[in-house]
């Protein structure tokens, strides 16, 4: 029974390890991308860090990527820059945002 108490605490452990890691590189690709829309907004460099704060804390609206997609379209509408351009950012940043971590 005692290992099957440790095995548990272990499998706990690397979920909670896991999920922790699921949302520092969630909070770094949307660091990314919040620097990629505001350079292409032409903010300066105090607005764009108000911009990527938004951009991260937009990711907390709902469970799931569509609502920083839905913030970057709408803020970008004038920009010409397809959804799939934006999606393709998004996964290009994940994929740096894991590099990163790991």
């Amino acid at each position: 029974m005692e290992k099957f108490d440790e095995r548990k605490k272990s499998f706990e452990k690397k979920f909670a390890h896991d999920e922790e890691l699921k949302f520092k590189v969630a909070s770094r690709r949307n660091k990314y991308l919040g620097q990629w829309a505001s350079q292409k907004l032409g903010f300066d460099e105090e607005k764009e860090k108000e911009y990527i704060q938004a951009v991260i804390k937009s990711d907390f609206q709902e469970a799931g990527d569509e609502d920083v997609f839905r913030k970057i379209k709408e803020d970008l509408k004038d920009f010409n820059i397809s959804d799939n351009d934006i999606r393709d950012k998004m996964k290009e940043f994940n994929e740096k945002a894991k590099t990163d971590f790991i």
